[in-house]
Order: structure tokens, then sequence, then C-alpha cells
């Protein structure tokens, strides 16, 4: 079996090992939730004093033409395009992931009046559903979401299906959809894809152009590392930006927003996916998060978190295969995410015992222990020392205790 200094050998030939210091991380923490919300890059903290100190502070106003705030939303994009395959100027920083599939969801659906049903799966995470849900009711009932059981949704995209709309991977287990597979699947039947990237983004080496995706959303507070409701992002592809007419029409998607004309015009491109003022302190703290990702190579991460994982799983099998887990997520590491879940009947308990013991991970109902895997910080020993963690949890039944029986309101 693989020794702690075999991991530590790991980190010794690791090319991504010194980007670890560029993070503000907990002395004696093993944080493996990056997946849900990311740790401070060391860089935000002084951009965000530059911005409200010297910017805000200082420039007031004029800051909006002096340091280009009015662009903010565009530069930042243009950064994320860099990490999930598409081109500049095919991805805007704004809004939530909620809201810009909403947007999405309502510019594809008009791209397609003849067809009336969208295609999703019945386990992708619960706001894709819901939101599908609520443009339906409010354009009247016109369309059917068609919701699908099981991994495989390739076999129900017919002539009807206006839009395929999916996660590109599972919140809880970490499966992978093939997005080029799918995408061709959707465009074979006349139908547009819209994909969603928050457990993607920054883990992944998402390839939106190369597979011809049409639309895609994410946040970017995970594996970006923005903050706690940092900015989303969206994406639109070139061909389709002029054709699509986004439901929210606020001035800053207007083509001249300062004319302020009584009519509303769209801008050219993707400005027009735009709705209202962005927030200027938590864009840039977006943006100065970014930095850790200059001169990264993402098939180099993916490379890394598919090894991190693999290694976690061998350990937990050999270490922890007599306290009761059953591994949730695939084995085949194309298919696997940047994060492993186990489940367990006592997983709330095991999880908060974790938690005050050094190993961060979160808990899904009904009984999803999960562990993310951030490439960029993350050592191949703290896979060792938390597979010890959670030995010594099982043996001890340090989970028993009552107060890790109590949940709380984020799990």
């Amino acid at each position: 079996m693989i020794s702690r200094d075999d991991m530590a050998a790991l980190d010794q030939a690791d090319s991504l090992a010194l980007l670890r210091d560029k993070f503000d991380l907990p002395d004696g923490m093993i944080y493996l939730d990056g997946n849900s919300l990311g740790p401070v890059p060391k860089g935000v903290s002084a951009r965000l004093k530059e911005v409200v100190e010297a910017q805000w502070g200082n420039d007031l106003i004029k800051s909006w033409n002096v340091h280009n705030w009015m662009d903010l939303a565009q530069r930042v994009g243009d950064r994320i395009a860099n990490l999930i395959g598409a081109d500049q100027g095919e991805v805007l920083a704004c809004d939530t992931t909620s809201i810009n599939l909403f947007k999405l969801l309502a510019a594809a659906l008009e791209l397609r009046p003849d067809r009336h049903v969208i295609i999703g799966q019945a386990d992708n995470f619960p706001t894709d559903n819901y939101l599908a849900e609520g443009l339906i009711r409010l354009t009247g009932g016109r369309h059917e979401l068609r919701l699908i059981e099981g991994d495989d949704l390739t076999a129900a995209i017919d002539d009807s299906v206006a839009l395929v709309f999916l996660t590109q991977v599972d919140y809880r287990t970490g499966y992978v959809q093939d997005m080029a597979a799918v995408t061709k699947a959707a465009h074979n039947a006349g139908a547009l894809i819209l994909w969603h990237l928050c457990h993607s983004a920054g883990a992944l080496n998402v390839r939106l152009n190369a597979a011809e995706a049409d639309f895609a959303a994410g946040c970017s507070y995970k594996y970006l590392n923005g903050g706690p409701g940092a900015p989303a992002f969206l994406f639109v592809a070139k061909h389709l930006q002029d054709q699509v007419q986004q439901p929210l029409s606020g001035w800053h998607g207007h083509a001249a927003p300062f004319e302020f004309e009584r009519a509303y015009r769209p801008a050219p491109g993707i400005t027009r996916q735009l709705c209202g003022t962005l927030s200027i302190l938590a864009l840039s703290a977006l943006d100065a998060a970014l930095d850790v990702f200059d001169d990264v190579d993402m098939a180099d991460l993916r490379a890394k978190s598919q090894m991190l994982t693999a290694l976690f799983i061998d350990l937990m099998e050999k270490r922890c295969g007599s306290h009761g887990f059953t591994l949730a997520t695939t084995r085949d590491q194309t298919r696997r995410g940047s994060q492993v879940s186990w489940r367990h009947d006592m997983g709330y308990p095991i999880m908060q015992a974790l938690i005050a013991d050094g190993v961060v991970g979160d808990f899904r109902s009904p009984d999803i222990l999960r562990f993310g895997f951030a490439p960029l910080y993350l050592r191949y020993v703290d896979v060792w020392d938390a597979v010890t963690v959670i030995d010594r949890v099982m043996v001890d039944r340090r989970w028993d205790r009552p107060e890790f029986h109590q949940r709380a309101a984020v799990t």
C-alpha cells in the first residue's frame, strides 16, 4: 500500500505545488470543501483595499472611466473564458448563476419557437429544474420540462426538444457528462444545449467551443475562489450572440446606456446579456482571485485532480473499508469530477465530527459525505492525513456525540 512518504514524494514532483502558497489556508485544517466555497487567494485583500481606498475612496464616480469599471464584467469574463474553453468576447462575469440560467433558458427557448420540450435530469442541481418550472409558469405553460432518470439522457432527445439543460458534473456523486457527445446528440435533433458549470469551472478541462456548446453558466465561488456570493458567469457562443434576446433587458445591456433612450435596443455581442449595475467590489475580488490561474495548464490541473481522487478512493477502501462507507462516485476517472462522495447511514454526524477534527467536507441529503479536491492548493499528503482522521473518527465513534447529530441550517 502507498505510504505517506510516497505521497510526500508526489508533492515534491508536483508542478502545481507552489500554487498552494498563493492561498490563505488555516493552520491545522485539511480543506476538502473547495467544491462548495474556495479559500481566499492572498491577492484578494490587497485588491479590495485598493478598490475601496484608492478607487472608490479617492476617485469616486470618476472610477467608472478612470479605472474602467464599466468594462469589468467583460474583462473578468475573458479571464474565465480561458479556463472553460471559450473565446474572448464569449463570457461575462455578472449576476448569479440562477439569474444567468434563467436569462439563457428564456433566450434559448425563443430561438426554437416551434418546439416545446426542455430535457433535464431528475437529479440536476435543484435550482436548474426550479428555474425551468418557473419560466414555464411565467410563459403560460407552453413548455414541458421532461426530467430523465439516470446519467444517460441522449435517447430522450428527439425533434420535439427545444433545449437540453444539464449540469456537467453531478453535485452529489461527481459524475461527469460527456459534453461533446451530449451536445452532438442535441444538435443532431435540432435542439440547443445549456450547460451548468458550477462544479466544473476551475477543476476540469472544460472545452465549450471544442464541444460546440451553445450556452453555459456557472458560479465563481467554488473552484474559482471568488468568495461567498461572488459574481457568476455566462457563456453564449459567438454565432448566437446577436440572435438571442435575453428577458431581463436592463440598461447595462443596452447598446448605448448613457443615451437613455426610451426604448430598449440590445447591445451587440455578449454585452446584451448584462442587466443592471454590477458589484464592483465583488467583481474586483473575483478578478484578483483569478490571478492564481495565470499560466496554469488546465490539462495538468485535471490530471492532478484525477490522481488526488483516485488515491483517496484507494486509501479509503484499504484503511476504512470496515466502517460502512459505500462509494457513490464512479471509479472511471474520465467520468469523475474533482470530488469523491461516500454514502453512510450516519453521514451527517460523521461529517460534523470530521470538521471538528480539522477535515472539512460537507454533507448532502440523504446520506452523502462529499469531499472536494481542488488541485491548486491541496497536497497529496493531505489525502493521506484526511483518511487517517476519518479512520480515527470511525474507530473511536467520535461521530456519535450528541452535538454532532444536531442539524445546522447549512450542511
